[in-house]
């Protein structure tokens, strides 16, 4: 017996019924009539904090289309055909950044619930 009685498994005051707790997230997808849940990628591709991010990704790459309530950030070079849609805004701009830099092209980033755009000047070299 432990000295701390916080130690001991029996002093939950409220035990899940079953004695296990499943707080997998779970995606779903109007357009496909479907539920996942995130648990392949949490055990089988370990992608841990990113499970819900590889889950949409993947969904994309494989239907053209993302899961329900995931919102986008869009770069699109103001000239050439250069673009990329990202989950995280930092990636946009990383990327938005890094080709300006190496084309010295504007780059306008969109996230795909603001109405504002904001522009990505080339640094004058």
């Amino acid at each position: 017996m432990s000295e701390h009685p916080d130690d001991e498994t029996d002093s939950d005051p409220f035990p899940p019924p079953n004695g296990e707790i499943d707080d997998t997230p779970i995606v779903s997808c109007t357009t496909c009539g479907r539920e996942w849940d995130v648990s392949y990628e949490l055990d089988e591709l370990g992608v841990g904090n990113q499970a819900l991010e590889q889950f949409a990704l993947d969904h994309k790459r494989h239907t053209g289309h993302y899961p329900d309530d995931v919102t986008t950030w869009r770069a699109d070079c103001l000239r050439c055909p250069e673009e990329v849609e990202r989950l995280s805004g930092d990636a946009a701009r990383r990327w938005a950044r890094t080709h300006a830099r190496h084309t010295r092209h504007a780059v306008e980033i969109r996230h795909s619930t603001d109405g504002e755009p904001t522009v990505v000047e080339p640094e004058d070299q």
